[in-house]
């Protein structure tokens, strides 16, 4: 009968726990940044990722220093074009030949649900780059602030930290 308390409460503290890291928001003056692949084959998505990686290079010249909403939508509509000359460069030199679309405005994003936190659907201002058809899965995030730009500047020698509840822990030791 104890155990059986025990755990309960142990339920009970986790869901607080975990209800509390949903709370997270995107702040409502953020600018997104997101790619769409063609497709969801594995070259589509490698491609993907090639592009993102090379646009976010320059995006962290170009907004990492901004501070205000003002200054950093400007800084991305003035280098649309640069941006379109980034992901042209990366097919060419990958020889991967696929069209593209580099668009700064309102856009639609679906819901979406990372790492416990809720994104609702919507239309948000952002940058998107759209590679062939667009009917692949996509990679976004909050360009300003500049949450991914400090992602991008992390060498790809750190590895990524999980955390975990010691409650949880406890709750899996004893179900198992």
């Amino acid at each position: 009968m104890k155990k059986i308390i025990i755990l309960i409460a142990l339920f009970i503290t986790l869901g607080f726990f975990m209800q509390e890291s949903k709370e997270i928001l995107i702040p409502p003056e953020a600018i997104r940044f997101r790619v769409i692949a063609n497709s969801n084959s594995k070259e589509d998505q490698k491609t993907k990722i090639l592009v993102r990686n090379q646009i976010q290079k320059q995006l962290v010249k170009d907004v990492s220093e901004i501070d205000n909403l003002l200054d950093a939508r400007h800084q991305l509509q003035s280098n649309v074009s640069q941006y379109e000359e980034i992901v042209e460069d990366t097919l060419l030199s990958n020889q991967i030949t696929s069209t593209y679309a580099v668009r700064y405005g309102l856009h639609y994003f679906p819901e979406k649900i990372y790492k416990g936190v809720k994104y609702e659907d919507g239309y948000y201002e952002s940058l998107v780059v759209t590679l062939g058809d667009g009917l692949g899965d996509n990679w976004w995030c909050v360009l300003f602030p500049p949450l991914c730009l400090l992602e991008a500047e992390e060498t790809e020698e750190t590895t990524e930290v999980e955390y975990q509840f010691f409650i949880k822990e406890l709750i899996d030791k004893y179900l198992k």
